[in-house]
């Protein structure tokens, strides 16, 4: 970058090129626009012959103006650039917009405004050189765009060199002959405002060469890239569109980590990648009202399907999820799930939410942003505040934009496995502001079950805000002709694949099949599971199921007691009860942990060999999710089988019933163990180097080497299991005695595993949990 500067004898010239470290002086910077062959050009002023040409007069009033302002230097793009250097022409484009921020003044310098030659005056103009000042080709050049924007000081001259104002008395003037928002001129970082938005900002400016339509925007986007002229418009705008999504995605990177998510909570997780969609032929009618509301302009913005347990709810949102991702539609989605860390409560909802809008929806990024870096801790606070900072006003501070998408959706499954209703009724109640959002439209499809506290939460919305549809009260025909067909497809994969007889199942088996299932796909799916059971004989245990007629048992029981009774059954009488015993331990535990463990963790927890745990488990594929791989998670297939062995009214009715109070307790009891033993929680247990340690700069490796997942299970959760065990602590227990030798181990683990946040909450759960006792 050269500068000219005015000498002590009052003469112009050049000073050295000021690179490197060369400190820059104050300096003014001219804009105007170029008038073909009259302007100075770096080789003019070099050999002498400036003198001649109309745009001399314009370097000397930037020179007297400099002067005026109590400013030696000034900068002038006509004669300052050596053009005929292709590598000096493009440093300066691409430094060109900090050229202009970095500058002390910048004039403006309006060739076609008189304040002398005045045009016919415009109604309410306050002016008399107005209405020349709006038509000012300045306003529609493409370069003067970052030259308006990237300095502190614009003054605006007419063509006689009189001052007609700056940027901020002009204010609302330039706001409505360029379209630019307000808060852009008064000196908002760029970087607040959509790529959209500021692309809109050039749409009627003109640039004589093509490829400057892109060149001149590298600055507004914070952009370097080289110039290839004779590329064209299109490839240059495209290089350039490549550019700013690269950014766009490293500004991703840099704030999504800000953003903590629920593991597994999307429906294209890989915790979610095997379970059911709805099959081709089946749900169609169900599936065309939901994408009729979604695409309807006049639709309400929440749709609620609702269902008793295993009527296809989640099947159904994640096939809906589906195809709205492929109609470019879905915006952000959430599967709860109970027993699955964060997916079982709404502790990072609206932050999941937030990262999967922003990742689809760039132009919420500035306002995501914002909220981010004014509360770095935004996640963790009350769910209003994370809904209106995370996600409200980012998509409603989408201004001026023209989104490919007009609408988008946003899907959540299993709203009832959020384990506080205070929590549900809070989401229900702020999803309600999304009927009106703008200029993004937001469509919410929710699916639970008809639970009190959610169908009140529903009546309490405004008239218009939603609709709803009952599953299990959609025609009796439509579901037995979808089950049917459920039942055709897989029995004939099952009887492929174990070359049974082909008329097997028969028809009638196949019917009665379905008036046991009707409404419950639920009770397909794991009848199905059941009768192809590994080392089972598939006639054999399709008879067992017809044996449970609706007559006699509950659908709950018709669905789960053939499989358990079964394996009961195989059990010699005097081993039936430690059978019994054991099944409650291992299976009952899993069916109440907080985070599924793996068959190796879980046996870890429970004190029992890893042997014993895959025995017990490995009947029982048709009920829950056994990986092959010892060291991945185990999981219901479904919450119905939970409610089963838990349900309080079963008790006494059912040997399989299981104590949910009585197993918390247990497993708090066998957290606080793992915790306490030789190989437990530690001073320094990553033997880390120091006590200023950033936790970001410990290798992931070295925490899980050190902190086991069964230890960090044990770490995160405990203080739930004892709540949920309903048991107090009292001087000399075991919970008094962890705290007493570990409390500062525990602190420690849960900083490693990026839960320390969480521990102040916990702390005064255990506090609540002292009173109670001690009361």
């Amino acid at each position: 970058m050269r500068l000219l500067e005015r000498g002590n004898d009052g003469e112009l010239g050049f000073t050295k090129d000021l690179i490197g470290d060369d400190k820059v002086p104050p300096y003014a910077i001219l804009s105007h626009t170029w008038q073909d062959g009259q302007e100075v050009t770096f080789e003019d002023w070099k050999s002498g012959g400036s003198g001649g040409k109309a745009g001399y007069s314009k370097i000397m009033f930037c020179a007297q103006q400099a002067e005026c302002d109590g400013l030696r230097y000034f900068w002038v793009d006509t004669c300052c650039i050596n053009k005929a250097d292709p590598v000096e022409l493009q440093d300066a484009i691409n430094s060109m917009f900090r050229w202009y921020r970095d500058a002390a003044r910048c004039y403006v310098f309006l060739s076609d405004v008189s304040t002398t030659k005045r045009k016919a005056l415009s109604e309410g103009s306050k002016f008399t050189w107005e209405p020349a000042f709006r038509e000012s080709r300045w306003f529609q050049r493409g370069w003067t765009l970052q030259e308006l924007l990237a300095p502190r000081s614009v003054e605006f001259f007419s063509q006689e060199g009189k001052r007609l104002g700056d940027k901020q008395s002009l204010e609302q003037e330039v706001h409505e002959i360029t379209g630019i928002a307000i808060p852009a001129l008064q000196g908002t970082s760029l970087h607040e405002f959509s790529v959209d938005e500021r692309l809109l900002w050039t749409k009627s400016r003109q640039t004589t060469r093509k490829e400057d339509k892109a060149y001149c925007l590298l600055g507004i986007f914070g952009i370097f890239m080289p110039l290839i002229y004779g590329e064209g418009e299109d490839n240059a705008i495209r290089r350039l569109r490549d550019e700013i999504d690269k950014a766009t995605d490293r500004s991703l990177q840099r704030y999504l980590p800000r953003l903590p998510t629920a593991t597994g909570a999307s429906y294209d997780s890989h915790d979610e990648e095997h379970n059911a969609r709805c099959l081709p032929n089946t749900r169609t009618a169900l599936l065309e009202t939901i994408a009729e509301w979604a695409n309807s302009k006049d639709s309400k913005s929440i749709f609620w399907l609702s269902g008793m347990a295993g009527t296809g709810k989640s099947t159904i949102a994640r096939t809906a999820a589906r195809s709205f991702a492929e109609a470019d539609q879905l915006g952000a989605n959430f599967f709860f799930k109970r027993g699955e860390g964060e997916r079982g409560n709404a502790s990072r909802f609206f932050s999941t939410i937030a990262a999967d809008l922003v990742a689809r929806e760039p132009g919420t990024l500035p306002g995501i942003r914002k909220a981010l870096d004014q509360d770095s801790s935004l996640s963790q606070r009350a769910l209003k505040d994370q809904f209106e900072k995370l996600i409200l006003h980012p998509l409603s501070g989408v201004q001026q934009t023209r989104l490919i998408t007009p609408k988008l959706i946003v899907v959540v499954d299993a709203l009832d496995e959020c384990e506080r209703e205070e929590d549900i009724r809070t989401i229900l109640q702020l999803l309600t502001r999304t009927k009106d959002m703008r200029p993004v439209s937001l469509r919410v499809l929710v699916t639970s079950r008809p639970e009190l506290h959610i169908r009140l939460g529903f009546k309490q919305m405004p008239n218009g805000t939603y609709q709803d549809l009952i599953l299990h009260e959609v025609v009796k025909n439509t579901i037995e002709h979808d089950i049917r067909l459920f039942y055709e497809h897989e029995l004939s994969v099952i009887r492929q694949a174990r070359m049974l007889s082909p008329g097997w199942p028969t028809a009638g088996q196949i019917q009665a099949l379905v008036d046991l299932a009707v409404p419950l796909f639920i009770f397909a799916a794991t009848v199905c599971r059941y009768i192809n059971t590994k080392g089972g004989h598939p006639e054999g245990y399709l008879n067992k199921v017809l044996q449970y007629q609706k007559s006699t048992f509950s659908q709950l029981d018709r669905t789960y007691l053939p499989i358990l009774e079964q394996l009961l059954v195989e059990q010699d009488e005097d081993e039936k009860e430690a059978w019994l015993h054991a099944f409650r331990k291992v299976v009952g535990s899993i069916v109440v942990l907080e985070s599924p463990l793996s068959i190796k963790s879980l046996a870890n927890l429970l004190q029992v060999p890893k042997k014993e745990v895959e025995c017990r488990l490995d009947a029982l594929h048709s009920v829950l999710s056994v990986p092959d791989n010892k060291d991945a998670p185990v999981r219901l297939l479904h919450l119905s089988f939970r409610d089963f062995l838990v349900s309080r009214p079963r008790q006494g009715k059912s040997q399989f019933w299981v104590e949910e109070k009585d197993t918390h307790k247990q497993l708090a009891t066998y957290c606080l163990d793992l915790m306490s033993n030789q190989c437990g929680l530690r001073q320094n247990i990553c033997n880390l180097s120091g006590p200023g340690v950033l936790v970001s700069e410990v290798d992931k490796g070295v925490i899980t080497s050190n902190l086991s997942p069964e230890l960090q299970y044990a770490c995160r959760y405990w203080v739930d299991h004892l709540k949920q065990g309903q048991q107090g602590i009292a001087d000399g227990d075991a919970t008094h005695r962890f705290l007493q030798e570990h409390l500062l181990h525990w602190l420690e683990a849960m900083s490693l595993i990026g839960e320390l946040s969480r521990c102040i909450h916990l702390l005064n759960r255990l506090q609540n949990l002292a009173a109670v006792r001690s009361f």
